[in-house]
């Protein structure tokens, strides 16, 4: 799946308090795709199946540690999705729409979340779990699993994009850090100093990303009234905001200090040229951090690259308006045709423990929604981004919520690329002509 939902290599230890604190030291991350189950059999409703994406062994761990937790009263059992969050979307609206069993806890990307959750194949949240779930957690993972009013998923990891820069190239070019930038200082200041600005310009979910970030920080919205029926929802994509987003995309893909690349590049290519010798500035998740750790342990990235590492909230798109940086992450859906879901709420709980959700963190890289999280000295120690990151996720914004997400991100990926070719005050209209004529059926993807 994209960056959106996933971190990158690298997730802390307990806070006790409002969730329940699991014993025991973190064991090695486990491999295998599937757990043994503890005095479960086939058929056994104590047997919990988690479908999970990908990741570094993270959620496997985890689902051993509430296993043991649990004594006896239940287990988990993983299974792993495909990589591409479209791809576990599909695999598991298939599974559901059979009415599956099996499917007792799964990961969901949070943009496609109101799509299960309308279509009932997910479990309603009991009232007391859904007021202990959402708990001093971060405002944009609460609203990440919210639909129509009611929490229907379980907040677990959030992500959210940086702006990184080369504390090096930042002197030279006299920004101030310490002060919010904008867009378009970050593209003089690129230019000046001969350096790369990264971003996703790329023919996929992260364009999309780019795309809300920048509307949403000029005080827009994608979707500007959801409607149930599709014929009446209202786009924001002619609006000030939208055009004013067009203008960065614009700007950005027009000075070529994104590199020749640019229409190609994702999260990881970014990465590459930040990395590189005309490395200067980049928006991107805080899997950078861990990736340049671990490629200096490997011997294949000077030191100094990394302690050069700069970080900061993502820009702004006006100079007097707060910027809203991209939302990701994961949340757990409970499966409707679940067996036993009070257990499966109950081992939900587990998963999203601060103790948990600081292992994951420190682990696999991936942030944490719970924000007592962000004051673990462990956590704090593997990532010094982790107040930023907090207060970033904060101001994130989420990306559209819709039933038709897909149809939608589809529609933006096709009209806002190539970047060369968006156009402000026109692009905005032709998306939104696309997404009318898609919800209606008169045109496909």
């Amino acid at each position: 799946m994209s960056r959106s939902g996933r971190g990158g290599p690298l997730g802390r230890a307990g806070v006790p308090g409002r969730r329940r604190s699991l014993g025991g030291a973190a064991a090695a991350a486990v491999l295998a795709s599937t757990l043994t189950a503890c005095g479960g059999g086939p058929g056994d409703p104590s047997v919990l199946t988690w479908y999970i994406n990908p990741d570094s062994g993270g959620q496997a761990e985890i689902a051993q540690r509430c296993t043991e937790a649990a004594d006896g009263a239940y287990s988990i059992e993983v299974a792993q999705l495909p990589r591409e969050s479209s791809q576990q979307r599909e695999q598991l609206i298939r599974r559901l729409a059979a009415n599956d069993e099996s499917i007792d806890l799964m990961s969901l990307d949070p943009p496609y979340i109101p799509e299960f959750a309308e279509a009932g194949f997910l479990a309603p949240v009991p009232e007391d779990v859904a007021e202990r779930v959402t708990e001093d957690v971060v405002e944009s993972a609460v609203e990440g699993s919210t639909w129509d009013g009611e929490v229907v998923a379980v907040p677990f990891w959030a992500n959210t994009q940086l702006l990184w820069y080369r504390q090096s190239v930042a002197e030279e070019a006299g920004l101030d850090f310490s002060q919010p930038v904008t867009w378009e200082q970050l593209v003089e200041a690129s230019a000046a100093t001969d350096t790369l600005l990264g971003a996703q310009g790329i023919r996929a979910e992260a364009l999309t990303v780019w795309v809300n970030a920048l509307i949403e920080s000029a005080g827009g919205s994608i979707i500007t009234d959801k409607a149930e029926d599709p014929e009446n929802i209202e786009l924001g994509l002619a609006s000030e905001a939208a055009v004013s987003a067009a203008e960065v995309i614009q700007l950005v893909a027009e000075s070529g200090v994104a590199g020749p690349a640019f229409s190609t590049a994702g999260e990881d290519a970014s990465v590459v040229g930040f990395e590189s010798d005309d490395g200067g500035f980049m928006v991107n998740w805080p899997f950078v951090w861990p990736r340049a750790l671990s490629a200096v342990e490997a011997g294949t990235l000077d030191p100094s690259v990394p302690e050069d590492y700069g970080w900061t909230i993502y820009p702004r798109v006006n100079p007097d308006e707060p910027a809203a940086p991209p939302y990701g992450g994961i949340n757990l859906g409970i499966g409707a045709f679940s067996p036993a879901p009070e257990l499966a709420f109950e081992a939900a709980e587990c998963i999203v423990s601060d103790e948990n959700q600081a292992y994951y963190f420190i682990t696999n890289g991936n942030p944490a929604s719970s924000i007592p999280v962000y004051d673990d000295p462990a956590v704090l120690e593997v990532f010094p981004q982790a107040p930023v990151i907090r207060e970033s996720l904060e101001m994130a914004a989420p990306r559209p919520q819709t039933v038709y997400y897909n149809e939608i991100s589809g529609s933006i990926q096709r009209t806002y690329h190539p970047p060369s070719s968006v156009t402000p005050g026109v692009t905005g209209e032709q998306a939104a002509e696309l997404i009318r004529a898609v919800l209606a059926g008169e045109q496909l993807l």
